[in-house]
């Protein structure tokens, strides 16, 4: 039996990742970081002190086994890694590329108390990375029901819900507004950070189970909410459109030519090929000055897209200090490398017109930081006498997102102040067999949340259509089967309804008696 490690006798440093060099990346589209190769897996691997209480499973949204699968590295046993995360996360390739570790299980990481945490986030992009070129993501034998239910968008939430009720037996139908799936994992996330080819081998997994994508079609202009629960037959929805509907200012200017915002920049790029123009017929307005409002992963990655996009340079405007960026430290640190040029403290006030219509540059002011606010993190306050001018010839807005309106101005669903679908403890919205998650009910989260969200989904459906134990595995002649087991398929669920009816002796008072029906 190995003995056990103890923070004295684990490797003491945290083992580097390869990265493409600064100068070349900068100009190109493939992805900065190589990854872990097996090598390097299994030294990182080494560094977790297999914890008796492991507090980075409750620091993962949908609590990954990580002492778990990082044993099953250790034992060379990858496989059995990729099966002990595919039992909670669907996407691993995708989580350990994206997922702010550092604030979620690396955050809470015992190894962090002496040293720096383990690189769990490398370590299941190995993993994920090897299922994928492996292939062992197989379909698993499905008992199907004759439930049909209906995913709204196909994100990081729609597609973590439509793999759970999959596996439990429902016929799964993904609506896509944009013409292809994968939500802002294809749209919001630069190749250089999570290439298509890791959306698409995800996708296809689902297609695997039996999931069916129809692209183009954005419910609520071609059909409602309501129209999926009664004239197309579904019997359940889950509503996982995110919140892609980008924040502007509102300062004068922010109407110029030459001023859009990150989430349409990064689509033209990313989804629509821009970036390829005139290969692929959408153009993309780029400036040779430009300025990026905001410190969030978004604001990165429109940063460093310019850079590749050809800009003479590009400068990130933020109104706090470098301490209170909510972008993750090493997304930072790369734009950093590559020449994106900081400057902290600073918020425009005005965008000034160069006479044409265009940008010539803002008005901006000194800032200066005072207590917490609500998100914990000190409030900034403009400094008296500080304004200054800015050369710059396009803005680029990355200050946060809200909801998409079109659900809610097309459906009757409850939404709060804040235009995000209200939803209880189980999900559920105010329309019945209605379900939503992810940031078109939190606002922007991050992947694994939304994922998480999904799979919670999924669980609240199960419930409603009464569907046995949709999560566990069962064993009918050597072959793991989903759903349920070959001796209780005699049975049929029944519902409780309250339905009006004749009164029955007693119910004079009421008028109405409950039935027992099947569904």
């Amino acid at each position: 039996m190995p003995a056990k490690r103890t923070i004295r006798t684990i490797p003491q440093e945290r083992t580097p990742v390869r990265e493409q060099d600064p100068a070349e990346r900068a100009r190109n589209f493939t992805e900065v970081s190589l990854g872990y190769n097996e090598t390097e897996a299994i030294r990182e691997a080494q560094r977790c002190l297999d914890c008796a209480d492991p507090v980075c499973i409750a620091g993962c949204p949908v609590s990954i086994d990580i002492p778990g699968f990082i044993r099953k590295v250790n034992e060379g046993d990858y496989r059995g890694a990729y099966d002990t995360i595919a039992a909670s996360n669907l996407l691993p390739a995708v989580c350990g590329r994206v997922c702010p570790q550092e604030n979620q299980c690396e955050g809470v990481c015992t190894v962090a108390d002496t040293l720096e945490p383990v690189a769990i986030g490398r370590l299941e992009r190995f993993i994920g990375d090897l299922a994928i070129t492996q292939n062992w993501a197989r379909p698993p034998h499905i008992t199907p029901t004759d439930h049909r239910v209906a995913i709204v968008g196909s994100g990081p939430a729609g597609m973590a819900c439509a793999a759970d009720l999959a596996k439990a037996g429902c016929d799964v139908t993904v609506f896509e507004a944009l013409h292809l799936p994968g939500g802002v994992l294809r749209y919001g996330i630069p190749d250089f950070r999570l290439p298509n080819a890791v959306i698409d081998a995800e996708i296809a997994n689902l297609q695997q189970l039996g999931v069916t994508f129809i692209t183009n079609t954005v419910v609520g202009r071609l059909f409602t909410i309501e129209d999926m629960v009664t004239e197309l037959g579904f019997d359940a929805v889950f509503i996982g459109t995110g919140a892609g509907y980008p924040t502007m200012l509102g300062i004068p200017g922010d109407s110029l030519n030459g001023v859009l915002s990150a989430n349409e920049l990064l689509t033209r790029a990313n989804l629509m090929h821009a970036r390829d123009f005139p290969t692929y017929d959408t153009p993309i307005p780029l400036g040779r000055h430009v300025a990026v409002v905001g410190a969030g992963n978004t604001a990165m990655d429109a940063m460093r897209m310019c850079l590749r996009l050809g800009a003479e340079n590009v400068h990130c405007i933020y109104r706090r200090s470098r301490d209170e960026a909510p972008a993750r430290v090493e997304e930072v640190h790369h734009a950093e490398q590559e020449g994106v040029q900081f400057h902290w403290l600073t918020n425009p006030v005005a965008i000034l017109d160069d006479g044409r219509g265009g940008v010539r540059g803002m008005r901006c002011v000194q800032m200066e930081l005072g207590e917490a606010d609500d998100s914990g993190r000190r409030r900034p306050a403009p400094v008296p006498g500080s304004e200054f001018e800015f050369a710059c010839d396009q803005v680029v807005f990355a200050i946060g997102t809200n909801a998409n309106p079109i659900i809610g101005q097309t459906s009757r669903l409850s939404l709060n102040r804040r235009g995000y679908l209200e939803v209880d403890q189980d999900l559920a919205t105010s329309i019945a067999g209605v379900y939503a998650g992810g940031d078109i009910v939190t606002g922007a989260a991050t992947v694994i949340e939304a994922m998480g969200a999904g799979r919670r989904a999924a669980a609240a459906i199960t419930r409603y259509l009464a569907i046995r134990d949709p999560g566990r595995r069962y064993r009918e002649g050597g072959e793991p089967v989903f759903g349920m087991p070959a001796a209780e398929r005699n049975f049929a669920p029944l519902r409780l309804a309250t339905v009006p009816a004749d009164p029955l002796p007693g119910d004079e008072a009421t008028g109405t008696t409950e039935r027992t029906s099947a569904p």
